[in-house]
């Protein structure tokens, strides 16, 4: 059996510096989207991945796949999203059984309205803060990460 392999104090400040940054920069992100727009940091990014998305529709499989939540956590965030006319669910043309999730135009017209404060909170409280250098690491390194977690094989830039 393999010895554990602890993490060096380097790395250990680096983890616990990481992780409350991330729960406080969502945390930050989700109360000024709350305030400000009245939608959550989860329905925003909802949002943007079906802005980006082909025809601004996306199965519900994809969705959930392309954002921080859980499955059911994208059924009932993608539910308000639909209650508040922001999102039509469409079914698959290709697998009747499966759903899609369709940006309308007034989705599309609250995530341009919401999208100026969004941008200026994830300035101040991350870009504003970092070297062009931090940045660059911060990149590669979750790059890195991404590639290694799902999956995928790549290089860093």
């Amino acid at each position: 059996m393999n010895a554990t392999r602890w993490l060096e104090p380097q790395e250990q400040y680096a983890w616990r510096a990481y992780l409350e940054a991330t729960r406080l920069l969502v945390r930050t992100l989700d109360n000024q989207l709350t305030r400000d727009t009245g939608i959550s940091f989860t329905d925003f990014e909802l949002l943007v991945v079906l802005s980006e998305a082909p025809e601004r529709r996306l199965r519900m499989s994809e969705l959930a796949d392309a954002v921080t939540t859980t499955r059911s956590g994208v059924t009932r965030a993608s539910s308000r999203l639909v209650d508040a006319g922001w999102v039509i669910r469409v079914k698959c043309e290709n697998d009747k059984r499966g759903m899609s999730a369709e940006l309308t135009d007034a989705g599309m017209a609250k995530l341009t309205a919401a999208s100026p404060g969004h941008v200026a909170a994830v300035r101040e409280n991350m870009f504003d803060l970092l070297s062009a250098d931090d940045v660059d690491a911060i990149g590669r390194g979750c790059q890195r990460m991404r590639e290694h977690m799902s999956g995928k094989s790549g290089t860093a830039r």
